[in-house]
């Protein structure tokens, strides 16, 4: 498992160590399940998710599924990390899952697996041994945003491949005073 410190400004020490102010509201841009080829066209849509519905977010996580790696430099300079989804190839930058915390809230990042019934078990399984604020998870292309027992689970959903969903989705966490709150972003037709 890979865990992100949380420290004060910016990047420290390797990249898999970022650091964010415990004061103050911090905004995470989130999103899973784009399966997107390495290609302009699929750079330019993650600029414009970004510019048009992540504005002012200090990181953006990203809960697999990503295919291509090289594309989550669209969202340049602001600092991603991802995991792997079962449609990822194994790749240094994506780890199985993470851990990171920021503002005083401890997220556990990771893709999921399986029939969409019984995916919220598996995944808080993968974390038994943590303490949790936060679990953001992908795999369903279902959006989740509902708290369990002092838990925030958290699926954005997909922006690109809403399968029975009405909406394609992203979501945002925002964190304030060592608590999270979430909530599913609909995009645009």
């Amino acid at each position: 498992m890979t865990v992100d410190t949380v420290w004060q400004r910016g990047y420290k020490g390797s990249g898999r160590q970022i650091s964010r102010s415990l004061v103050g509201m911090h905004r995470i841009g989130v999103l899973s399940d784009t399966h997107l080829p390495d290609t302009t066209e699929a750079a330019a849509f993650l600029r414009h998710v970004a510019e048009q519905y992540l504005q002012r977010v200090e990181m953006i996580l990203h809960a697999g599924d990503v295919v291509a790696p090289a594309v989550l430099a669209a969202f340049a300079p602001c600092p991603v990390f991802a995991v792997r989804g079962n449609m990822d190839a194994a790749a240094p930058e994506l780890a199985h899952k993470r851990v990171m915390q920021v503002g005083g809230v401890n997220i556990g990042l990771i893709h999921g697996w399986g029939a969409p019934e019984g995916l919220v078990n598996r995944v808080r399984r993968e974390f038994a041994d943590t303490a949790l604020d936060c679990l953001v998870f992908g795999h369903s292309h279902e959006p989740v945003c509902r708290h369990e027992g002092g838990l925030l689970l958290f699926n954005p959903g997909s922006a690109t491949d809403r399968r029975n969903m009405p909406h394609e989705s992203v979501g945002m966490l925002e964190i304030d005073g060592g608590r999270v709150n979430g909530r599913i972003i609909l995009l645009d037709g």
